[in-house]
């Protein structure tokens, strides 16, 4: 089952809890094979028993300085990690599911409103009219930090300009862009 004869196994967790982590790796060595198959006949895939034998010996590593190996093999440890850690997995991955589908559902709108995605459509159409009229500057200012989400020191240091002048003109943008369309509203 392992490659290490057990009684080796008591020296290499006081080696390994001592801090060496040559002993860590031999047991790492060891043991990564029949914790991942038990991993993976847990959570039923290559990528999450990966990162579940990961999670195993990162557990284990923590908690090595307090462990008394009660056997001759490290192995039954182990395994005791590795299925608490499967079950987390499988609840987050189930919490997951249960969260993205409600988020999915109060995203979908009960019914369609053609009439206010003509208008969304049409104050858009407005909005990139009036920043065509900006200046080049404004202009990749208002992309930069209205449509790619940039902060304004990032915005800054890519079009060469200080913090000041972004932040400045881009409110003069905001400001200009709302009084237009409320212009057109009225």
């Amino acid at each position: 089952m392992t490659d290490r004869p057990s009684p080796r196994d008591a020296e290499l967790v006081a080696a390994a809890a001592g801090g060496s982590d040559a002993a860590f790796r031999a047991l790492y060595r060891a043991y990564a094979r029949p914790v991942y198959w038990l991993a993976h006949s847990l959570v039923g895939s290559a990528a999450d028993a990966e990162d579940v034998l990961q999670e195993t010996f990162l557990a284990a590593w923590r908690k090595l300085p307090d462990l008394e190996l009660a056997g001759d093999s490290l192995l039954p440890w182990l395994v005791t990690i590795c299925r608490f850690q499967c079950a987390n997995r499988i609840r987050r991955q189930q919490r997951d599911r249960t969260h993205t589908a409600a988020a999915v559902d109060e995203a979908l709108p009960a019914t369609v409103d053609v009439e206010q995605q003509v208008m969304d459509a049409a104050l858009v159409e407005r909005v990139i009219a009036e920043v065509g009229t900006l200046s080049p500057l404004d202009q990749d200012i208002f992309r930069l930090c209205a449509e790619q989400g940039y902060a304004y020191a990032a915005a800054a240091a890519e079009l060469g300009v200080s913090h000041a002048v972004v932040r400045n003109r881009l409110s003069r943008i905001r400001t200009r862009l709302r009084g237009s369309i409320a212009a057109e509203r009225a």
